[in-house]
């Protein structure tokens, strides 16, 4: 994605955020700079100011999908705070400013100082961004279910993919497993046939 002008660096960074750390377009809409360590590598779901599902609090530690996504947020973080001057309190993932262009058109004008007042902008990023890169357009919450799929390649044990869970913001670990844990028709063949012995010996 570009990364040219502020608005394209929001919608980069908002991307690579929303697989980094599974959270819910909603919550994404509404983080504030405080909520994310980029030192810790981790991100406080506080409900008490995001808005969360069930406004259930949880810490989500960053997932492991590359150093160069992690990267992206935060080179925007550090911008946010060391360029812009922007403070704790302000929202990670900002509104854009729509102002009064000299042709009298309302049109972009920067980021505004203040954060969306629901996700939809965050779903029109996502539409936007899968269609200039030439793919099917795949809705903020599909990243969830990518990391669900992420987790049964990566977890070798029960207590692992129970702390992926709850990375989640799942209680249960069975929520993860049933609604997110399909398994692809390809990728169902691809298991199956490495099941089969490479000689199979008939006695």
């Amino acid at each position: 994605m570009p990364a040219t002008t502020d608005i394209e660096r929001r919608d980069r960074a908002l991307i690579a955020f929303a697989i980094l750390t599974g959270a819910r377009d909603g919550a994404i809409a509404s983080f504030k700079l405080r909520h994310v360590d980029i030192a810790e590598g981790k991100i406080d779901q506080d409900a008490r100011e995001v808005l969360t599902k069930f406004s259930k609090s949880f810490v989500t530690t960053f997932f492991p999908v590359g150093d160069d996504i992690r990267a992206v947020v935060a080179d925007w973080v550090a911008y946010l705070r060391t360029e812009k001057l922007w403070g704790p309190d302000d929202p990670l993932f900002p509104a854009t400013k729509i102002a009064l262009s000299d042709s009298l058109r309302f049109e972009a004008a920067g980021l505004d100082r203040k954060r969306w007042s629901s996700a939809s902008p965050i779903r029109a990023i996502f539409k936007e961004g899968f269609g200039a890169a030439g793919l099917p357009y795949f809705n903020p919450h599909s990243f969830r279910k990518t990391l669900a799929l992420l987790a049964g390649q990566k977890c070798k044990s029960p207590e692992e993919y129970k702390a992926w869970s709850q990375n989640l913001g799942h209680e249960d670990v069975l929520t993860t497993f049933r609604s997110y844990g399909d398994v692809s028709s390809y990728r169902q063949a691809e298991i199956m046939l490495s099941f089969a012995s490479p000689t199979l010996v008939i006695p």
